[in-house]
């Protein structure tokens, strides 16, 4: 079991700025193998399709897993601001810790699908055209997330943030848990209609295409719509999701990472589970006590703990409680309203 290590900053921007290069070049690579020979050629995706995607973005999360503890092994006895810290002690808390993270935001994230299936339905995307909604949605995503995680190691400085991002956490835990179950309306999307009061936008679809041309304007179309408001609710998504990996994590370079590989895969993991997402009736109790875990954890746990609660507990009492949920639902399936 590894115990809570002090130390200095394991992957300072300054030092190894090329590894956050490396990085994006493996997304931007991914991404590109993930597009290939589908633009163009929409098509549904189906069901096998759906699984080898889920496969591929979890197999390359595990291997950059690992990859990092092969990283801190070579890496770590080399900065002179680690020596007398055990290498192999710090290369297996990063992994885990970035596996913890990776955990939480996926875990998080699936609470999303019933949003796209909402925003899907109410714009009357065809099913043809939602991998590429989709598929831009995860490129704004990533930027806005690398600005959320930016700011947020900042803020992460500051003494009393930790304990101010804690409590939210655990509030939002409990609304998560007890709250009831709502999915944001787009008709009374502000972002909505600030859009159609400077663009006018097209009632009907054109393909494939965001942007139309008629009668001498340019026109949104309803595929414009559904991804700007994707986007919007990433963004509120966020604001739980970068605090709750920082609980885990003070290193943005874990965060960063960790986020990133967990909504890459989204979107497969929506055309796979997009129609039994209902049936986990138990997940959100489960997401609720990760968030307010990870919250005490930020706010009480870290200080009692000499600054660090242990890497292995939280990654133990994460897949608890992911594990307790599915089981819960399964055995216990929600009644339907036919059977009183």
């Amino acid at each position: 079991m590894i115990a809570a290590v002090f130390h200095p900053e394991l992957f300072p921007m300054a030092r190894v700025w090329w590894l956050y290069g490396l990085f994006c070049l493996l997304i931007l690579a991914s991404l590109y193998w993930d597009l290939r020979g589908k633009e163009g050629k929409e098509h549904v995706i189906g069901h096998r399709e759906a699984i080898q995607g889920v496969v591929f973005w979890i197999g390359l999360a595990l291997l950059f897993c690992g990859g990092l503890y092969c990283f801190g092994l070579w890496e770590f006895p080399l900065d002179p601001s680690l020596a007398g810290y055990d290498p192999k002690a710090l290369a297996k808390q990063c992994s885990l810790e970035f596996l913890s993270g990776y955990l939480i935001e996926k875990s998080l994230s699936i609470d999303n699908l019933f949003i796209f299936l909402v925003v899907f339905d109410f714009f009357a995307i065809p099913e043809k055209y939602r991998h590429r909604v989709l598929f831009y949605g995860i490129l704004g995503a990533i930027v806005f997330r690398a600005l959320f995680i930016a700011l947020g190691s900042m803020l992460m400085q500051i003494s009393w943030v930790p304990l101010i991002f804690g409590v939210f956490l655990a509030f939002t835990g409990l609304k998560v848990a007890f709250g009831p179950e709502s999915h944001p309306d787009p008709s009374k999307n502000v972002l909505i209609r600030l859009l159609k009061r400077f663009l006018p936008i097209s009632p009907a679809l054109h393909n494939q295409r965001f942007f139309v041309h008629e009668g001498g304007r340019w026109l949104g179309t309803p595929l414009l719509m559904a991804l700007l408001f994707l986007e919007f609710t990433d963004i509120v998504f966020a604001v739980d999701s970068v605090p709750a990996i920082f609980a885990i994590t003070k290193e943005p370079f874990l965060v960063f990472t960790s986020n990133i590989f967990a909504i890459l895969g989204l979107r497969s993991l929506f055309f796979l589970l997009a129609g039994m997402a209902s049936k986990f009736h138990y997940l959100k109790y489960g997401l609720g006590f990760i968030l307010c875990f990870v919250g005490l954890k930020m706010s009480w746990l870290d200080p009692h703990f000499d600054g660090h609660f242990p890497t292995v507990w939280s990654l133990g009492i994460i897949l608890t409680a992911l594990l307790l949920s599915a089981l819960f639902s399964t055995f216990f399936p929600r009644k339907s309203p036919d059977s009183d």
